[in-house]
C-alpha cells in the first residue's frame, strides 16, 4: 500500500525532504506553510502541481488529507506542538532534528504515539552515511575492544545573511544556537556510538561573533559516559570563512576510526588490531561527496519509516533518539549557565530556560 504524505513547514530543509518522499514513491498529498509563496515554490521546483494542495493551516491539511506519513520541518520551537496535534489526528511522523526544544514535550510525543500505536522517527538522517554505518558495524562486532573516548568536532561558518533569512533562528523560543541546530547531528552521534548512557556532563558556551542572535554560536563540553569511556564536543558556526569540516573521532583499545568531510560522510582514519580488512580500501569504499552539509541519508531514513510504519517496530532513529540528543545539548547548555557538572538523565528542560542568559557581561 502506497502511504499518503504531507509536509508542515516548506524552508530551506523541505527540499530534501521532498526529494525522499518522491525517491520513496510516496503518494504526495498536501504542502503546508504560512508562506504560501513558499509553497508554491516548492511545489514548482519539484514538478508537484497536478497532485499536491496547498495550506497554510496545517490542521486543515491533516483532515482533509489523511496523510499516513507527516514530515514536520517548522521552527524548532513548534516541533512538539504541531507532532502532538498530528498523532491525534493518526498520523506517522518525521520530526526535522531537534524533536522540539523542551525534554517534556518529547516525553509527551514518546508517550502519545506509543498509546496511538504510531511511529515517530527523529530526522537524524547522518546516521544512515556509509561511513558511519560502517563504523556502526564495527562496534557491532566488537572490533574496538574497550571504548575508551570519542570526539565530535563541528567546524562550520554561518554569517549574519543566514539568519536573517528566518527571524526564529539563533532565538531560544524557536532555535537555539549552534549546539542545538548545527551541532545536534554529530552530538548525536557521539552519544550514539559511545553508548547513549550518560553519567555527567562538564559545558562551557559563548557568544563571540553573532550579536545579533540570542543565543550560543561556540560551545564545549566533556561527558562521561556510563561505561566509563569519554567524549569531548566542539561546536561553532564561528569558522573563517567558510564551513570546514565535521568530525567524528572513536577510540578504543583495539582501534581508531576517524569520520571527516562537510558532514561526517568519509572514512578518513580505519585502524583495527585484528587487521580484518584493508584500511585503503575502506576508505575508499565508504565516501560519499554530498552536494551540502545534509548528505545523502534523508532517503534511506524515508525508506526505513516507511518500512517500519508496513512492519510495526521502531524506525531505525526513534522518538527516543531524538529525545536522547536534545537531552544532551541542554545537559551542556545548563552546566554552562550554572557553571558545574549535570547529571543525567534530565527529567525536563528547555531552551527557554536560558532566555535570560547574557553574554560577555
Amino acid at each position: 500500500m502506497t502511504l499518503k504524505y504531507a509536509i508542515i513547514g516548506c524552508g530551506r530543509i523541505a527540499d530534501n525532504h521532498i526529494a525522499s518522499a518522491i525517491e520513496n514513491e510516496l503518494d504526495i498529498v498536501g504542502f503546508c506553510d504560512l508562506n504560501i509563496e513558499k509553497v508554491k515554490a516548492k511545489i514548482d521546483k519539484h514538478q508537484l502541481t497536478s497532485k499536491v494542495n496547498v495550506y497554510t493551516d496545517y490542521i486543515e491539511l491533516i483532515e482533509n488529507e489523511r496523510p499516513d506519513l507527516v514530515a514536520i520541518c517548522t521552527e524548532s520551537g513548534n516541533h512538539g506542538k504541531i507532532a502532538i496535534n498530528c498523532l491525534d489526528r493518526g498520523c506517522h511522523l518525521i520530526i526535522e532534528k531537534p524533536i522540539t526544544l523542551s525534554l517534556e514535550e518529547a516525553d509527551d510525543i514518546i508517550n502519545k504515539a506509543k498509546e496511538k500505536n504510531l511511529k515517530v522517527s527523529a530526522c537524524h538522517q547522518n546516521r544512515f552515511n556509509k561511513s558511519l554505518q560502517k563504523i556502526r558495524e564495527a562496534l557491532i562486532q566488537e572490533r574496538f575492544g574497550r571504548l575508551l573516548h570519542g570526539t565530535a568536532h563541528i567546524r562550520w561558518n554561518r554569517e549574519k545573511e543566514y539568519y536573517n533569512q528566518a527571524p526564529w533562528r539563533g532565538t531560544w523560543e524557536q532555535d537555539g544556537g549552534a549546539l542545538m541546530n548545527q551541532c545536534i547531528h554529530n552530538i548525536d552521534l557521539l552519544r550514539w556510538m559511545m553508548g547513549n548512557d550518560i553519567e555527567e556532563v562538564i559545558g562551557m558556551t559563548d557568544n563571540l561573533k553573532h550579536p545579533y542572535i540570542e543565543a550560543e554560536d561556540l560551545g564545549m563540553a566533556l561527558i562521561k559516559f556510563s561505561n566509563g569511556s569519554y567524549g569531548m564536543i566542539e561546536g561553532t558556526t564561528n569558522v573563517y570563512p567558510n564551513n570546514l569540516e565535521e568530525t567524528l573521532y572513536i577510540f578504543g583499545e583495539k582501534g581508531t576510526v576517524k569520520a571527516g568531510g562537510k558532514s561526517v560522510n568519509i572514512i578518513e582514519e580505519w585502524n583495527f588490531a585484528d587487521s580484518n580488512d584493508d584500511p585503503e580500501m575502506i576508505k575508499a569504499t565508504y565516501k560519499e561527496n554530498p552536494p551540502n552539509v545534509y548528505g545523502f541519508g534523508h532517503t534511506p531514513l524515508y525508506a526505513d519509516v516507511i518500512d517500519a510504519i508496513n512492519n510495526n517496530r521502531e524506525p531505525y532513529v526513534s522518538a527516543v533518539d531524538g529525545r536522547r540528543a536534545l537531552e544532551l545539548v541542554l545537559a551542556i547548555y545548563e552546566s554552562a549557565a550554572k557553571g558545574k557538572a549535570i547529571s543525567l538523565p534530565m527529567r525536563r528542560g528547555s531552551t527557554n530556560d536560558f532566555k535570560k542568559v547574557g553574554w560577555n557581561q
